[in-house]
Formats: structure tokens, sequence, C-alpha cells
């Protein structure tokens, strides 16, 4: 008899506690807000933040998502839980991609480089690939990927480097220097800038009885 009344007791706070979550989701408008929301949350409920970029990401999850205006949510559920997306922000941000060998200053002499940088772009000219140069050549760990950079927004590399890359065009190469990071490159610009729209999502989950 005792549990009985407990659990009838416990009844009215679980649907409290459960209205003042949709509450604070609902009343969540910056990433700050998500952010915070998604720490206090993210153990009990696997709440977190995350961002979808449209280039990257074609699942149809994401899609759905995309449709959505700023403030609005969609809700998945299956047998054991019901996850809530709500998008917190959009927004539509120039993109570049190159393909890049990298040359580390600390471990090669500028002699040493320039030398590697003349031979490497003269057989780039005699038809290598540029994938293949960047495989066996740069010392940045991307030379798995042929020196592919992928799509990276405005203001994430060095500005030097988003300022070369800006001021040449698609399918240009080109050598850039960063002499204070002892940083040194062979470039090729291999798409023009791109807009990409990106969202801002906080995820939510919870157990369904």
């Amino acid at each position: 008899m005792k549990q009985l009344l407990l659990a009838l007791l416990l009844v009215p706070l679980l649907s409290f506690s459960q209205e003042s979550l949709e509450k604070e989701l609902d009343s969540i408008n910056s990433i700050e807000e998500a952010k915070s929301f998604a720490k206090t949350y993210k153990k009990a409920n696997k709440s977190k933040v995350f961002t979808f970029n449209k280039e990257k990401h074609k699942t149809r999850l994401a899609d759905d998502l995309f449709k959505l205006s700023e403030g609005n949510t969609k809700t998945v559920k299956n047998e054991n839980k019901k996850t809530v997306y709500k998008v917190i922000a959009k927004s539509k941000t120039p993109h570049y991609k190159v393909r890049y060998i990298f040359f580390d200053g600390n471990k090669l002499t500028l002699e040493e480089i320039n030398a590697k940088r003349y031979k490497i772009i003269s057989q780039y000219q005699k038809g290598y690939t540029f994938s293949k140069l960047a495989k066996i050549h740069s010392m940045d760990i991307n030379a798995k990927r042929g020196g592919d950079s992928g799509w990276f927004p405005e203001g994430k590399m060095h500005p030097k480097f988003e300022e070369a890359v800006k001021e040449n065009d698609k399918n240009t190469i080109f050598t850039l220097d960063i002499e204070d990071k002892k940083w040194h490159y062979i470039i090729l610009k291999t798409q023009p800038k791109k807009i990409i729209e990106e969202i801002t999502v906080l995820q939510y989950s919870e157990a369904i009885d």
C-alpha cells in the first residue's frame, strides 16, 4: 500500500518536471542558452548542440531540419525514446576548398622547402595529380586525403592562408609562406567560393514509458 501511495504521489511531480523541461526548451533562443541547456542535461537526456552543414550532411534528418525555421522543432520517436531537435540558428557563410601540401619550417630549412616546391610544381605541370603529390610530400595529417581541406568556412584558417585563397582563381597553383609560424605551402585552389547554409541544432532525448 505504501509503495502504491508513493507511486501516486510521484506521478504529478514527474508530470510537472516534464512540463518544466518543455517550457525551458521552448524558451531557448540563442546558441549560448542551448549550450547551457545541453550541459545541464547531457548525461540524463543525451542533450547536445551540433551544426549541420548543407554540403556535408545529406541525411534525411538533415534535409528535414534545413526546412525548418529558427525556433522550430522536429520530434523523432521509436519504441524506447523520443528525441527532439530544435533549430537554434541558421546562417549562410562563404566556404572555400583547396588541396595543399604543407612543409614544417621547424624540420626543414627554407632552402630545402623551396627546392621541394620547385620540383613538386614541375611534376604537377607535367601531369602528376596534386593529390598523389600531397600524399607523398605533405607533412600535414591530411596528406592521407591527398591534401584536401574539405569545405572550410570563412574565418577558420589563418588570415594569410584565407587571403591567399581568396586572391587566386579556381585551378590556380601557388605557394604561401607564413613566416612567424614557419608554415610553408603549395596550394591548389580546387573550387570557387561557395555560400553554404548551416544550422545549429539542440538535441534532447527522453525515455518513453
